[in-house]
């Protein structure tokens, strides 16, 4: 559905991609929202989060060359959002039944795209 949107998009590493399609598989057989379920979930989402925030906010301010103390601000700054966030997907989380759970795998798997090769 994302591919025939408009979108943006931040690189992960190949073992951060594969991490998230082995866990949503393995959460998939699973099929259940129990507690090792929503802990696996939780570490992943905050794992694919903090990539994200790193791309999209730091990054910008490498490629400008940004001042030491700029980029110190900019960390603080986002780790207050990351924390802000880890509160509000563990409340969420908590609450996920086995339809909810299978809901949010179909999402990661949507959201996690292959390089492309060159032509």
């Amino acid at each position: 559905m994302l591919k025939q949107q408009s979108h943006i998009v931040a690189p992960i590493p190949d073992a951060l991609r594969n991490k998230a399609l082995l866990t949503v598989e393995d959460l998939r057989n699973r099929g259940k929202a129990d507690k090792h379920a929503i802990d696996e979930l939780y570490a992943l989402i905050i794992e694919l989060t903090e990539n994200g925030l790193d791309f999209f906010f730091l990054e910008p301010l490498r490629r400008l060359n940004a001042s030491g103390m700029l980029m110190g601000m900019a960390r603080v700054g986002i780790s207050s959002m990351l924390k802000g966030s880890k509160m509000v997907i563990h409340k969420v989380l908590k609450k996920l039944d086995d339809k909810s759970l299978a809901a949010i795998l179909d999402f990661i798997e949507e959201i996690i795209f292959e390089p492309e090769t060159s032509r």
